[in-house]
């Protein structure tokens, strides 16, 4: 459209690489997954009715089309500016598209919108300066523990409420509660938790009760992604007398902004290296939710272990067996988090401001614009 635009929409004529130069200085483009079906291809037999056949010709002649026209491909070739969403993706799509200079800019989260009335109200009268100035929030240092655990007891009381309201199931205000919500697909692993199902009772009942709420939408061909929800299903009634688990119905973003405040501990367990950021850690790191997270992502970048949450495994090589991530998984809970919940309620206390003051102050919108 900017090349016809240049050429009052004559689209006939083969098109000068100073004319694509000058398109590029327009032109900047964010490339979002490593996962393939985050890059559309087209076959030239759709894009030539769609397009017409001057433009398949002049997509031809601009070398971006041969038996497919790959959106990704058309983006790079004209845009002047090309970034990933966190610096190990950056990594990785250069390894993807060679040649290109791919540079990183890390997502972020708006940090008013995604933190919950308690906790704003609680920024509101100790670091008024947050809704202007995201930065901020790196003064949530300063915060009493007491304050940062009274906010996060309204925003816990209100999610759990919703759960009652949504499912009829009432869960208990004092239990540790782990939430785990997004799009349900296989690369993210959402049933990871459930590998070992005997040693999470053995958890539950040595280190302290546990409870789990889960939600996410699959795409309806995505088979694999409901397959994961009906094995989450499974879990759950194998589970009934040990550890309680729910399951959201019709997740949106109002019952995101729910959860990311309100459970005790964000677990995010996705198959390296195919989460290019994410940003529900994001978000619970606003409201004083630490994560436990697969290091990859923007996890990378904002995990400092027992400061601003915990790690799954290391961050050594890609697409490691599940199995050694499951057992890590267990260990972090059953050694560290569990105990730390239970026994040391103002160590944990820590871990939940310091989320707030290192990764909520810098991982927002306003440092990514």
């Amino acid at each position: 459209a900017l090349l016809e635009e240049r050429r009052q929409a004559q689209a006939d004529n083969a098109y000068t690489e100073a004319e694509v130069e000058a398109v590029r200085r327009q032109c900047v483009f964010t490339t979002h997954t490593p996962v393939p079906a985050g890059h559309d291809r087209f076959s030239t037999s759709l894009v030539a009715p769609v397009l017409g056949e001057a433009r398949l010709g002049a997509l031809d002649q601009l070398r971006v089309i041969n038996s497919e026209l790959n959106m990704t491909e058309l983006a790079l070739r004209f845009a002047g500016f090309v970034n990933g969403v966190s610096l190990r993706h950056g990594q990785v799509s250069r390894g993807m598209f060679p040649g290109c200079d791919v540079e990183a800019i890390t997502n972020g989260v708006h940090a008013v919108a995604w933190t919950s009335p308690p906790l704003a109200a609680l920024f509101d009268r100790t670091i008024p300066e947050w809704r202007g100035d995201s930065c901020y929030l790196r003064h949530a240092v300063g915060i009493p523990l007491g304050e940062i655990r009274q906010a996060h007891g309204e925003a816990k009381k209100n999610l759990l409420q919703q759960v009652l309201w949504l499912t009829g199931t009432q869960l208990d205000e004092k239990v540790f509660t782990l939430g785990f919500a997004r799009r349900a697909t296989a690369y993210k692993r959402a049933d990871l938790l459930f590998t070992d199902l005997e040693r999470l009772k053995i958890i539950s009942r040595q280190c302290g009760p546990l409870q789990l709420i889960y939600a996410g939408k699959a795409h309806p061909r995505d088979e694999g992604g409901k397959a994961i929800i009906r094995r989450i299903f499974e879990a759950a009634a194998a589970l009934a007398n040990d550890v309680r688990v729910v399951y959201l119905e019709n997740y949106d973003m109002a019952l995101g902004k729910l959860l990311c405040s309100g459970v005790d501990l964000w677990l995010n367990t996705p198959l390296r290296p195919l989460e290019a950021s994410g940003t529900s850690g994001m978000k619970a790191a606003l409201n004083g939710v630490p994560s436990l997270s697969v290091l990859d992502g923007w996890w990378i970048e904002g995990h400092i272990e027992g400061v601003t949450g915990w790690s799954i495994g290391d961050s050594i090589g890609f697409e490691i067996a599940s199995a050694a991530e499951s057992i890590s998984l267990y260990d972090k809970l059953e050694h560290t988090i569990l105990p730390l919940f239970y026994d040391e309620p103002d160590k944990f206390a820590c871990v939940m401001r310091s989320a707030i003051a290192l990764n909520g102050s810098f991982f927002n919108t306003q440092r990514m614009i």
